[in-house]
């Protein structure tokens, strides 16, 4: 299955794709129980003609997931897990403390997996004129083959690839041909930014973080579609003080999608949002699969947050520590020994032994000490108590549904719904100018171009979302 964020965000070009009068047809060859399955066929619904390769599966039952546990193994093996956590749903290091799930762990997974779960079923449900409890008792009595997920309206054509080719050449009209999509990819428009002309309207700077924060520059693969990217604070603070400095920025879209990183490097970007606000010039954030610890910190003090409905969002925590790998070492014969000068920190993240109890209390007053930075940041940025902050916080992950209900974003949608949001905080009426800020063009961008506009005029907002 594809990640529930980009399916809400693919959706939306879809149905824009739809709307200017252009047919889409989804074509499986199986729908398979993994994963966020749920969400592809939220996504294959809004094509509104979903094809399926004849005797192939429909698995659309759920949404599951699974966790690996090490506890047990390492302590065969001598390994210490010396980590720490604020607070108990800051899960991402449980693996290694536990054999199973902690109550807050099993809660909070539950909690956003049922929130993703009921945010596909509604999206699909909409755009197969369906009841939602119609649908989800029809998926969740499934499995089916083809044949009978046909039968029971949930996709409409049975047939192979070359039968879906020529229904689509069909319904394109007279002279349409297939254009394979790196093709298609290359006759993209420049940076599909600028169709306004330049100088002919207002501009809203574009800048996009996507992947895990780490201070200095970032990037990734070679294609601007590849994995692999890291956000690089120097990079994205330099764009926003490129955005600052030009006097044709009027509002700033900051898209985000990250599960976090280092806190330091998160704070430099903070700082370059805060700098554009206090030039005058609004930023608001666009959430995408991920707005979660280092994610939502750097997004907290945004003029606004858009999120989509299913955006991994929050995880106001911390956690951090070392593996003590000195006594599974001694066991195949290493000793592992170390000496130091100084204070007696200097040594508490070696990996020879756990931290003494004085080291131990030492790095928990680290650890406080950014909870809390972390914990007022938020509460200044979203106008929210300090202890309100703190019951929604320890560490929990919210859809962007739920983030919505607790405060910590202000609207549900996708790119486009936070450009119309930029502009009205800028007072800017009619066609915006996108321009993007970037220093190099990230999957973000690549995918905008290729499915999105370049100028806002022609969005198409999703009633459903609650906008």
């Amino acid at each position: 299955g594809m990640s529930p964020a980009a399916a809400d965000e693919l959706r939306l070009a879809f149905k824009r794709f739809r709307a200017a009068g252009k047919p889409i047809l989804a074509y499986s060859q199986g729908l398979y129980a993994q994963g966020q399955v749920a969400s592809t066929y939220e996504l294959a619904a809004s094509s509104g003609n979903i094809w399926m390769q004849p005797a192939s599966s429909f698995q659309a039952t759920g949404v599951a997931r699974q966790d690996l546990f090490f506890k047990r193994l390492f302590d065969q093996h001598g390994v210490v897990a010396d980590f720490q956590q604020r607070s108990e749903y800051k899960t991402a290091i449980n693996p290694f403390l536990y054999s199973d799930y902690t109550a807050a762990h099993r809660l909070s997974e539950l909690s956003w997996l049922g929130s993703v779960y009921e945010s596909a079923l509604a999206g699909a449900a909409a755009d197969r004129a369906m009841a939602p409890a119609t649908l989800k008792a029809s998926l969740e009595a499934g499995p089916y083959s083809a044949e009978d997920a046909k039968a029971k309206g949930l996709v409409d054509a049975l047939g192979q690839v070359k039968d879906a080719e020529r229904a689509i050449l069909t319904k394109a009209g007279s002279g349409a041909r297939l254009l394979e999509f790196n093709d298609y990819a290359a006759r993209a428009r420049g940076d599909g930014l600028n169709v306004a002309g330049v100088g002919a309207a207002p501009t809203v700077a574009v800048i996009s973080a996507e992947g895990e924060i780490m201070t200095g520059r970032g990037g990734g693969g070679e294609s601007p579609l590849s994995g692999g990217q890291t956000i690089g604070s120097d990079d994205v603070a330099k764009a926003f003080y490129k955005a600052i400095d030009d006097g044709e920025v009027k509002a700033i879209v900051f898209r985000v999608s990250s599960p976090g990183g280092s806190d330091t490097a998160s704070e430099q970007i903070l700082g370059a949002v805060r700098a554009a606000k206090a030039a005058g010039k609004p930023v608001v954030v666009s959430m995408g699969t991920y707005g979660a610890s280092g994610g939502y910190w750097i997004a907290s003090q945004a003029s606004q947050i858009v999120a989509e409905p299913t955006t991994l969002t929050g995880s106001i925590g911390v956690f951090g520590g070392k593996f003590a790998l000195g006594p599974a070492l001694a066991r195949l014969g290493i000793d592992a020994r170390g000496i130091k000068v100084g204070g007696d920190y200097a040594d508490a993240l070696a990996m020879g032994a756990p931290m003494t109890p004085t080291q131990r209390a030492a790095f928990a007053a680290w650890m406080d000490h950014i909870y809390d930075g972390f914990i007022g940041r938020v509460a200044q940025g979203r106008g929210m108590a300090p202890d309100r902050v703190r019951e929604i916080a320890k560490g929990r992950v919210w859809t962007g549904a739920q983030a919505k209900a607790l405060g910590l974003v202000d609207g549900l949608g996708g790119f486009y719904q936070a450009v119309d949001r930029a502009k009205a905080l800028a007072g800017i009426k009619g066609e915006a100018r996108l321009e993007s800020f970037n220093a190099r063009p990230t999957p973000f961008e690549a995918l905008r171009n290729l499915f999105g506009a370049g100028a806002d005029g022609a969005t198409v907002l999703a009633p459903d979302l609650g906008l």
